[in-house]
Formats: structure tokens, sequence, C-alpha cells
């Protein structure tokens, strides 16, 4: 069965856009050897567009779909990118975007959670959660693998990596890899049963 991987760029205090979802806080392009580890392991969560500049040509991995919600699909809209991975087939959560013009974006307006468990039992490889932080709450329950971009920045406030009511699952740390940046690449798989804390 395909996997569900949430991969997602977050601050110290676990938030992953600024209030009003921006993200330029996090730095437009990573320093040489987080960039060199980015293209080398997961080429295909940089948007078409950026592949010439960062010499990814033909990004294989893991990857052949992403899911989204409004908020992650916005700001390529506003610039103009109505197809953001076009190497990828899109799903977009969303009750009131207008359908896609591109046969690879397919904007979906039912419940997220039996879409994306019909999705993970299809043919194909894993499945990538792009965000944004309520997408990621309803689907939870969903997510086989959390890697989080670990970046040394407090922001205090903003939205947070999930959101939802308090509802604890344990994930366990498979690999952890810091860079002279400081920011660190965590890799976490979910642990049997997926509910409780120890503590």
């Amino acid at each position: 069965m395909r996997k569900l991987v949430y991969y997602v760029a977050s601050t110290l205090d676990g938030f992953i856009a600024a209030p009003d979802g921006s993200f330029d806080f996090f730095p437009l392009v990573p320093e040489p050897d987080v960039m060199a580890h980015m293209v080398a392991t997961y080429p295909q969560t940089f948007p078409t567009f950026t592949h010439a500049q960062f010499g990814i040509d033909r990004p294989e991995g893991r990857f052949d779909a992403v899911v989204m919600g409004r908020g992650t699909y916005e700001p390529g809209l506003a610039m103009g990118v109505t197809s953001p991975y076009a190497h990828l087939q899109q799903y977009v959560f969303s009750r009131s975007l207008p359908p896609a013009a591109e046969p690879e974006v397919e904007i979906v307006s039912d419940d997220p959670v039996p879409f994306v468990r019909a999705l993970k039992r299809q043919d194909g490889k894993d499945i990538w959660l792009a965000g944004g932080g309520q997408l990621a709450g309803h689907l939870l329950s969903e997510v086989d693998e959390l890697i989080v971009k670990l970046n040394p920045i407090v922001a205090g406030s903003g939205i947070p990596l999930v959101t939802r009511d308090f509802d604890p699952r344990r994930f366990t740390l498979v690999e952890a890899r810091p860079f002279d940046s400081g920011l660190v690449f965590l890799r976490y798989a979910r642990s049997e049963g997926g509910t409780g804390s120890d503590g």
C-alpha cells in the first residue's frame, strides 16, 4: 500500500507559516549542503518551475502524487502558477475553488480522509502531503511518515504543523540529520497503534 508522507518545513516552536499564511521567513534558498541533500533525496518536492534553476532534470523519487490544502496551493496561483508540481498528480482540497484546467490538478471537495485512504489503496508510489496545518490535522491518522525540516527559528505564533483537537499520536524517530546551518532533518514513522503517549 502507498504511504502518505507529511514532508514540511517547521520552526522550533512548531509553526509552518506565519499567521497570514506566508512563509518567507524561512530561507528562500537553503544553505548549499542542505540544498544538495534536498535535491538528492526529495527532488520531487521542488516546484516544477524551479527545476532548471536548481539543476533538477526529470526528478525521480518516492512520490508520484501530492495532496495539499487551498492555503498551500494559493501562493502559486497568486504568481500565475496553476500547476506548481506538474511532474506529479496534484490533489487540492477546497470547497470553493473552481475545477482546474490542468489535467494533473484535481480540486477535491470531498472529505479528505476517505479520499486519501482510497488513493493509498491504488497502485503507485507514495503520496506527499505538502500542507497545510489544517489538512494535516484532518489526515493525521493517515500519515505513515513525518519528515520535518526543523529550522533554527522561533516564530512565536502562526500556522501550526497540525491543527486539530487534542488527540496525541505517537511517531518513532527513524533518522535525524543535522546540518551546519542549524537545520535538522527529522524523519519519523508512525508508531504501531499510533495513539497515546508514554509521557
